[in-house]
């Protein structure tokens, strides 16, 4: 079974009950812990694990041979990312940190005075702790395209998932392109929120992308104690779906994190149970 452990909003606990999940599971099951979060990954820390660089990541860029070049300055217009300058008379002035490799320079040049270059944009790197084997991507500084080193993560992991029991994957926050790609091919979402406005109203955002990547899901609710737990209540039978686990926001918890600790905690297990017993939203 693949899982997504996933949310709209940032800071509501995703890796925390990611890892925790994984550490639980791996007592009696094979685990894979995907950390798709390339802008910001942590499980590492969380399960001091050391990670060893499976491969970089590179992405295409152009290359002018100037040359060829004429100097027109279409390659400029139909860039959509500004990573190209063009000023009247001057050969291109490319940023390559703009780029994210569409190749429309490419195409939309005349004089086929562009090739294909590439640029390293992140790398792969894999560890293990018991039963727990890993995975994260990292996207390098100043890059604009973490969804690319998700899909290389996806190609890495993909030919080795078959050999687990669980594949969890921890995405980034939000509903942008790399959550899209990294909740390709999850057989369940867990949204992890929080009762406050701000985590009702991205918890609606995540459902609705999951709802159209037709993905089955269910909510997890973090911090549980803190706020308006109505809120999130409506936001769940809007939806039709339930709230399978309540974690509290407790002191064990928050000294566990703060020391880079995965978290103990009974609600954890509600969700083992959730998932043997094979319930789906």
């Amino acid at each position: 079974m693949k899982i997504a452990i996933t949310g709209g909003k940032g800071g509501t606990g995703k890796s925390t009950v990611a890892t925790a999940l994984a550490i639980e599971l791996a007592k009696k099951n094979k685990v894979l812990l995907i950390d798709a979060d390339a802008d910001c990954p942590n499980d590492h820390l969380i399960l001091s694990i050391k990670r060893k660089k499976a491969k970089d990541v590179f992405q295409l860029i152009p290359k002018w041979d100037f040359k060829k070049c004429i100097k027109c300055g279409k390659c400029c217009l139909v860039c959509k990312q500004h990573a190209i300058i063009f000023v009247k008379g001057k050969y291109p002035i490319f940023i390559p940190e703009q780029c994210n490799g569409c190749k429309a320079c490419i195409f939309a040049c005349p004089e086929r005075a562009i090739k294909k270059g590439k640029k390293k944009i992140g790398s792969i790197y894999y560890g293990k702790k018991g039963n727990i084997s890993f995975v994260s991507g990292e996207l390098e500084p100043n890059q604009p395209s973490s969804e690319l080193v998700i899909n290389a993560v996806n190609d890495y992991s993909k030919p080795k998932e078959n050999k687990y029991d669980f594949v969890i994957v921890d995405t980034a926050a939000g509903t942008h392109c790399d959550v899209i790609s990294a909740l390709e091919n999850c057989d369940l979402a867990l949204a992890v929120t929080e009762p406050t406005p701000l985590g009702e109203h991205d918890l609606e955002l995540i459902l609705k992308l999951l709802r159209i990547l037709k993905i089955p899901y269910n909510i997890v609710l973090n911090k549980a104690d803190v706020g308006d737990k109505n809120l999130i209540e409506k936001t769940a039978k809007k939806f039709k779906t339930n709230i399978i686990a309540e974690i509290p926001y407790k002191k064990s918890i928050l000294e566990a994190y703060s020391k880079g600790e995965p978290i103990k905690d009974e609600n954890i297990n509600n969700i083992i149970k959730f998932l043997k017993n094979g319930k789906r939203s």
